[in-house]
């Protein structure tokens, strides 16, 4: 029963009490419009969206607290065609950031869902700016043609930005928000349409939320290293940026209600995390004009392209390491760098020669290396690797390094969904009931995820999934 119906029935005195089920009451059955998986940024943005529709809505997020993945996301959000990029001159287009991600996808992407996110990712700028987190300040990420992240103003680490404003607005509205409650079971009547979820709540108690929808959003299987093993064995030992809920629940229950999975080997590893610890240094600062260098000092890469590639190209280096170098000019304009200082992740010196000394490489050959990319920024060409983006020279300090690797960080696979962000099964029907949004989903990404699709695609596929779930309300 709808939010509405709830208002109608109380205002004519019709509701009997008996029929009210309150938190903590000895019969956990109970009933609302929407049950929502998961309390990362896809399943915030659906309960939000949800409710100003006049949805009654349940959310349960298994963790003690919300954010999932998305509180650790740290570069942005892409999107085409906003006012931001226009104040700042940058063309560009949902046609391009579509070419963009379908070519850092490897073509194995789902055109529709890309088109979907495309051009629907302005909208979900404009949304989020509504909803208390404006991301007046556009960058450049990996893989992308133009400068195309949006991110806070001073650049913040947009995922707790944007957290930390979705929360306030499930709070503001009273939405009915139960953390540490582990969904069990989608359950499916005799027509095989869903109907809703078995819960464990935080006193193990067990329960059914009756629902009319249930949108999953539960978030993918980063941090399920057996899960992951199964699909790639070659990264076992890597570490993991994803926070520990991340194990695949989702997937798993959807996949034994009949859900057709999709791209389960596409597991994304991300170029800069901190060696042994996961700890994930934003795209941002390469796309603020960051360089890398091996131990021997020496520049092997273009920065800026995309993930995968990046990844492997350090990984082929000495102890399969590198250094991401910048300096003071990056640290005052991008204010996400702010953190590593905080967590003691940097060297610095006053001079290339001082920094060589801290991270132990040879100051020469450092020294040659910054200043053949200054000569690329003055030119606007780098014969060496060919980054189009020169926006940093390194001509005046402090000179800071992190030492980083590849670790595992998104899981392109999932449940399938179609442009309505209805999950489909393994004949390609529609499951009745069923919505799924965010890193649960497969199809999206492809093979490989550009930099700042996925605050993108949460917010898109979150806001569409909720939308879809509240039209079937009155069908």
């Amino acid at each position: 029963m709808n939010r509405k119906k709830w208002a109608f029935l109380l205002g004519k005195g019709l509701l009997l009490a008996s029929l009210v089920v309150l938190p903590g009451c000895s019969d956990k059955g109970e009933s609302t419009d929407i049950v929502i998986i998961g309390g990362g940024g896809a399943g915030m943005t659906a309960a939000i969206e949800a409710h100003n529709q006049g949805a009654e809505v349940i959310l349960i997020e298994k963790m003690p607290m919300l954010g999932g993945n998305t509180v650790r996301a740290e570069g942005g959000l892409n999107a085409a065609g906003t006012p931001y990029q226009a104040a700042a001159g940058i063309v560009d287009s949902p046609e391009l950031h579509y070419e963009d991600t379908m070519k850092g996808g490897k073509n194995l992407n789902n055109p529709d869902l890309v088109r979907t996110l495309t051009n629907g990712a302005a909208a979900s700028v404009e949304w989020l700016k509504e909803n208390g987190a404006e991301l007046s300040e556009v960058g450049r990420a990996g893989g992308a043609s133009v400068n195309r992240i949006h991110r806070p103003a001073g650049g913040e680490a947009a995922g707790n930005f944007i957290v930390v404003a979705l929360k306030k607005k499930l709070e503001e509205y009273n939405i009915d928000v139960r953390l540490q409650t582990t969904a069990n079971e989608i359950i499916k009547n005799k027509d095989g349409v869903v109907t809703g979820v078995k819960v464990t709540d935080k006193e193990n108690k067990q329960y059914t939320i009756n629902a009319d929808s249930v949108i999953l959003a539960a978030g993918g299987f980063g941090a399920n290293m057996e899960m992951i093993k199964s699909y790639q064995p070659q990264l076992a030992d890597f570490s993991t940026t994803n926070h520990p809920g991340a194990t695949g629940d989702g997937t798993t229950m959807a996949e034994k209600i009949g859900a057709k999975l999709v791209d389960m080997k596409e597991i994304q590893i991300h170029p800069t995390t901190i060696p042994g610890h996961g700890v994930l240094i934003t795209e941002g600062v390469r796309g603020d004009g960051a360089i890398l260098v091996n131990t021997e000092g020496k520049r092997f890469t273009n920065e800026l392209l995309t993930r995968d590639v990046v990844s492997q190209n350090i990984l082929a280096q000495p102890g399969k390491v590198a250094y991401l170098i910048f300096n003071d000019e990056l640290r005052a304009n991008l204010k996400a760098t702010e953190e590593y200082f905080g967590m003691d992740l940097v060297k610095e010196g006053s001079t290339p020669a001082e920094l060589a000394q801290q991270i132990g490489i040879d100051a020469a050959a450092l020294a040659d290396t910054l200043e053949r990319y200054n000569g690329f920024v003055a030119s606007g060409t780098d014969t060496d690797f060919e980054r189009a983006d020169l926006v940093l020279s390194f001509e005046k300090g402090k000179y800071y390094a992190i030492q980083v690797t590849p670790g595992i960080h998104h899981t392109m696979g999932g449940v399938v969904i179609n442009t309505q962000a209805q999950v489909l099964d393994t004949n390609d029907q529609i499951i009745k009931g069923l919505y799924a949004a965010g890193e649960v989903t497969g199809g999206v990404h492809g093979g490989n995820r550009l930099g700042g699709n996925a605050l993108a695609d949460i917010i898109t596929f979150g806001r569409i999934a909720a939308d879809e779930a509240v039209k079937s309300l009155n069908q």
